[in-house]
């Protein structure tokens, strides 16, 4: 008789055993707008491979085990011998296994790869955000590398390999490898240009001997490394391996790693360089530039990994909501929690809708298109600033939707609440991101041509959409000053973009419900404040996962 208390009702099964692909409708219709032709389908059914590897409840627990066991530093091995390695739990390597075996560090050999790469990006990130790291690091590097032809030549083919190989050896030995990035030092932070870090040249032309301490090192096992030092010139990027080329190891010497609110999976550290070995990329003096296409790709990473993490929440959030009952009917059927869910939908799909589009840019940038070249320019830090920052009240409004369900970590939700802050800090925080939106505009007159022309592509379909685009056209008539307002300025330009592209490309019940609130102002500063008069009920199903 006891035992009927534990009977199980009025509960969501878990989010298992489904596409995750398919099952976002704005990720297909945004990967469907590429070219007809064979490449487009058959990115299509390797995404939905990869859709249903993520859905699955292997690689969700893989997932939940790599969180749950952060990697651990070991600076020596059992004889005394500085070894300077991070020991990861099985579960890491298996998935940064299937991340390479993806395509997620291969962007650059093959027509419409940078979608086919961005999809696939997003949708990993679903199953654990951590991995992601060295993924990007590494896809990031090619565009840096190619300053050297002769360094590209060579390291070009293992970065956008498919093998994964985690034994730290030459790197002319293995078919794969990886790559993390060293900027960030204690005294400067964003500002790389403060770096202390020095470069002294060695007989070899070319290499050169390092000193100095980066306060954070993205992905310490990594077999290579992206740094910036202080050389003769002036400040320069440069290439440290990890493993030199007659196999002894490089000096690279782990002080610790970082205790950090989430992303635990993924080890970020600190290290010292004490007569480290490392080879120039690109001219003496220019390291920023050097270095600026391999930022530019990490940032754009940051919007696509957050619109992956609001896109799992979202999708938490509407399957439970469509099986829970309360107050005699689903809650998802409930008037006030689908306003809810819809404005969570909106705030997904328009972030997934601006990332692939700007991933779409970067294909043709490849190609030689000038005017999507000077899109990222602009567009690139105005999205990272904007959908970074939205993606973390998204997250938390999620997890509230599942009530005291998802604040326990069984859910899941709570390991998505930890990870929501983290894009928005990495790789330029809010300010350096707005700045840099200054700068474009002041430096770069193409780069608004080119936004201009974006958006005006949509004018005349929706008034209030037409008139923020005046509105931003106000504001830029006159930049003076404008460090002040950078922010406000920043988030315009993302809105109304975002406004512009789902106008073109979304249902008009989702267009219409952005254009309403995020440009209208029909709408209050919380979730859940949509005019009741929209098609709310259209919105949340598709939204909704197919299990």
């Amino acid at each position: 008789m006891a035992g009927s208390t534990h009977t199980v009702t009025n509960q969501a099964p878990p989010l298992t055993g489904y596409d995750v692909f398919t099952s976002d409708r704005a990720l297909v219709e945004a990967v469907g707008r590429q070219p007809a032709g064979e490449a487009r389908e058959e990115a299509l059914a390797e995404l939905s491979g990869l859709g249903r590897s993520c859905g699955s409840w292997q690689t969700q627990e893989w997932g939940a085990q790599a969180n749950a066991h952060p990697p651990v530093l070991r600076t020596h091995d059992r004889y005394g011998h500085r070894v300077d390695e991070a020991d990861f739990h099985p579960a890491w390597h298996r998935l940064l296994g299937k991340g390479v075996s993806a395509g997620l560090t291969d962007a650059w050999s093959r027509p419409g790869g940078h979608v086919r790469r961005a999809a696939a990006f997003l949708v990993w990130t679903q199953v654990e955000a951590g991995n992601c790291c060295p993924l990007s690091m590494t896809h990031a590097a090619v565009p840096a590398l190619r300053a050297d032809p002769e360094l590209a030549a060579e390291w070009e083919p293992r970065l956008t390999s498919r093998v994964y190989d985690r034994e730290l050896r030459p790197a002319h030995l293995k078919a794969g490898v990886l790559f993390g990035m060293g900027m960030t030092e204690k005294q400067g932070g964003s500002d790389v240009r403060a770096n202390s870090t020095a470069a002294r040249p060695l007989a070899e032309d070319g290499t050169y001997e390092l000193t100095g301490h980066k306060w954070f090192c993205s992905a310490p096992m990594s077999d290579g490394f992206l740094v910036l030092a202080r050389a003769p010139g002036g400040l320069t990027c440069f290439l440290v391996p990890r493993v030199l080329a007659d196999g002894t190891r490089n000096v690279f010497l782990i002080q610790r790693l970082k205790d950090k609110l989430g992303n635990r999976s993924n080890a970020s550290a600190e290290v010292e360089f004490a007569g480290t070995w490392a080879r120039r990329v690109g001219a003496e003096g220019r390291g920023v530039p050097t270095i600026i296409d391999m930022v530019a790709a990490t940032r754009l990473d940051c919007v696509l990994g957050s619109a992956g993490l609001m896109r799992q929440a979202v999708a938490q959030a509407v399957h439970h909501c469509a099986y829970r009952e309360a107050f005699g009917a689903k809650l998802a059927d409930q008037p006030l929690m689908r306003n809810v869910l819809a404005d969570l939908a909106i705030e997904s799909e328009a972030a997934t809708t601006l990332g692939l589009r700007l991933a779409a840019a970067c294909d043709a940038a490849a190609g030689g298109d000038e005017r999507e070249r000077a899109l990222l320019r602009l567009a690139v830090p105005a999205a990272k600033y904007w959908v970074t920052k939205r993606c973390a009240p998204v997250v938390v409004e999620a997890a509230e939707c599942l009530g005291g369900n998802g604040y326990v970590e069984e859910s899941g939700l709570p390991r998505l609440v930890r990870e929501s802050p983290l894009n928005s800090v990495w790789e330029g925080a809010g300010n350096v991101q707005a700045l840099d939106v200054l700068r474009a505009l002041g430096r770069e007159p193409a780069a608004l041509d080119a936004y201009l022309t974006e958006v005006g592509a949509a004018r005349g379909a929706d008034h209030r959409l037409d008139a923020a685009i005046r509105g931003l056209l106000t504001e830029l008539a006159d930049l003076a000053a404008a460090e002040g307002r950078a922010r406000l300025l920043a988030e315009r330009l993302a809105l109304v973009l975002q406004g512009a592209l789902l106008v073109r490309y979304a249902p008009p019940e989702v267009a219409d419900a952005f254009c309403a609130s995020r440009l209208g102002g029909d709408g209050g500063a919380a979730f859940g404040t949509l005019p009741p008069t929209l098609d709310l009920a259209a919105v949340v199903e598709r939204a909704r996962p197919v299990v």
